[in-house]
């Protein structure tokens, strides 16, 4: 019976830590406000360089190298992606899925025709899918976070 009950125990924590826990990447959060992600999508240039703390589901993954992840937005089909220093944070695969606090600097930058067929190219080739650039219509603002640090549940 004693060791039954050990075995389960043991079997319990191992769960927890493996499945249950946080895992922390980059620097500690600082800011204790969440922004909305719906928030800043609607009115960017009042975030462009500003700090935030945002919250959602991991609804992607760079798989080239890890350097950024999408997190959803508190309202539907929106995504703001969390892109950070290429070597200084990389997010396994596996955090797709689950939920993130994240804190960065809202950066919004307006693009040419060349320079978003040019992203286009990289960003299919690390989601590995095709890109056709007639897809391209004319400039376009982007959006991202200069991710700092985040944690994963």
């Amino acid at each position: 019976m004693k060791s039954t009950m050990s075995l389960v125990v043991l079997l319990s924590l191992a769960f927890v830590l493996a499945f249950g826990a946080e895992k922390k990447y980059g620097k500690k959060i600082t800011l204790k406000e969440k922004t909305k992600i719906s928030d800043i999508m609607a009115n960017p240039e009042s975030y462009d360089g500003k700090r935030v703390l945002v919250e959602g589901p991991i609804v992607d993954v760079c798989r080239e190298r890890g350097c950024w992840i999408k997190i959803g937005s508190d309202k539907e089909f929106g995504a703001l992606r969390f892109k950070v220093e290429d070597g200084v944070i990389t997010f396994p695969l596996q955090v797709k899925g689950k939920n993130t606090l994240a804190e960065g600097i809202v950066s919004v930058k307006k693009y040419s025709v060349e320079q978003l067929i040019a992203q286009g190219k990289e960003t299919a080739k690390e989601e590995g899918r095709e890109f056709d650039p007639s897809t391209v219509k004319g400039p376009k603002t982007v959006l991202m976070i200069k991710g700092e640090g985040a944690v994963v549940k």
